[in-house]
């Protein structure tokens, strides 16, 4: 099958709106870091928890910073051993305010100092993109230095600690999460979403891999939907479709199921932003602004939970859930985040839809870039052209803005990862074959 490189913008003029706007999104990591420990802030609020996702996403920004010269290497050296030091001799055990247990870690953890945040679970798939953070950091710094050497052993060791049969919790399948106070969640990673990295990650582990068939027992419950005519595998979410794709290069590799579908995940994402598109083109609850270069339907924040009448349709906002297309849910809240993110998989769509985004002034006053969502049918006093938007900037939403940038213009974090070992190793075990591997 056709593999399709990463291209360079093909309008100067595109490539310095991208740099900037790229600049503009890392500069979140830049401050919204606590630099004596690493953690990076869940969002912009005042005394908000770190999101160990998020902390992920800056470790494996860092590294394009440095290429971009958004930062110094010996910066990124400093911030990227403060949160692998942190995290190696941090509290793992069963204790109630650990960090972390078993190699996982808490979803949110206190700024300041490390410990478990609003008793929340021990969240395997945000460990993953923490532990996938630590490889992208052992990849890239590479020196025959004290401190790069430092780097690359730590990564290692957390990496190789996870005990993913444990978090399997005798089943097929990994759980989402555990609670010291209750155990186990109900809920397991099956089916198609962002846990595709979760599980490449699990079966390259040389310690604790998952045991049996576990990686069969994900996929078994995919479902192949036909949309507008474009036949794809199902997620609502856009960020289903991109989270695992920021680290793993799946352009021309493929699993069992899409040996048999003939693509391969690179490819499903593109239909599935084009279906993301095409939703908004039909716009079927007429809602405002939604167009061809108007789009974005993820797992955001909203302006609710409120019920109002507007121009005489009685609509319901939501606050934060995972929006899809075409079923649903879907309050009029956009999310420019995740348009950007689909960089690499549809450009000739998503270019111009950030230029529209620009049009409507949503970066203006904005110390970060874009923030996460806006709502132009949800009523807005102060009259601006994009009605509500949310007051706050996501770590979870500007690393992959940073990243996905970085792919569709180089390709260098997708070129980095194809030379981690264990990545290699867990791409084989679950089955793909192919292409660079």
């Amino acid at each position: 099958m056709p593999v399709k490189p990463p291209l360079d913008s093909q309008k100067p003029s595109d490539d310095a709106m991208l740099h900037q706007l790229q600049k503009e999104t890392f500069d979140y990591f830049l401050h919204e870091t606590n630099l004596e420990n690493g953690l990076v802030r869940d969002k912009t609020k005042a005394d908000w928890p770190a999101s160990i996702a998020a902390t992920g996403l800056g470790l494996a920004s860092y590294p394009i910073g440095v290429e971009r010269s958004f930062l110094t290497r010996d910066d990124a050296i400093k911030r990227t051993l403060a949160a692998l030091r942190f995290f190696s001799h941090s509290p793992q055990g069963p204790e109630p305010d650990a960090t972390g247990y078993r190699g996982f870690y808490y979803h949110f953890l206190d700024m300041h100092t490390g410990r478990r945040a609003w008793k929340c679970e021990l969240s395997t798939v945000d460990s993953t993109f923490l532990l996938a953070g630590f490889l992208t950091a052992a990849m890239y710094f590479d020196r025959d230095t004290p401190d790069e050497r430092e780097i690359r052993e730590l990564a290692d060791a957390m990496y190789r600690r996870v005990d993913w049969q444990w978090a399997q919790n005798k089943g097929p399948t990994v759980c989402q999460g555990w609670r010291p106070e209750s155990g186990f969640l109900d809920y397991r990673w099956q089916g198609y979403d962002e846990a595709l990295l979760l599980y490449v990650l699990g079966l390259g582990s040389p310690t604790h891999p998952p045991v049996g068939e576990s990686y069969p027992a994900w996929s078994a419950s995919y479902e192949w939907k036909k949309i507008y005519d474009i036949e794809f595998l199902y997620a609502g979410p856009l960020f289903i479709h991109q989270l695992s794709h920021l680290w793993l290069d799946l352009r021309g590799i493929q699993d069992d199921f899409m040996r048999k579908k003939g693509i391969d995940y690179f490819e499903n994402s593109r239909r599935a932003t084009l279906v993301q598109q095409q939703y908004a083109i039909r716009n079927p609850h007429r809602f405002a602004h939604y167009g061809e270069y108007c789009w974005g339907f993820t797992a955001s924040d909203g302006p609710g939970p409120a019920t109002l009448r507007v121009d005489g349709i009685e609509r319901e906002f939501f606050d934060y859930v995972a929006r899809g297309v075409p079923y649903g849910p879907d309050d009029g809240t956009i999310a420019p985040w995740v348009v950007v993110t689909s960089l690499p998989f549809a450009p000739e769509v998503v270019v111009p839809t950030i230029q529209r985004f620009n049009e409507l002034r949503l970066r203006e006053m904005n110390r970060y870039g874009f923030k996460a969502t806006f709502n132009a049918t949800f009523p807005h006093k102060g009259g601006r052209p994009h009605g509500w938007v949310t007051p706050w900037h996501f770590g979870l939403d500007q690393g992959p803005i940073v990243m996905m940038i970085e792919n569709y213009r180089t390709g260098f974090l997708w070129r980095l990862m194809r030379q981690c070992p264990y990545i290699v190793a867990g791409l084989r075990r679950a089955g793909f074959r192919n292409g660079w591997l």
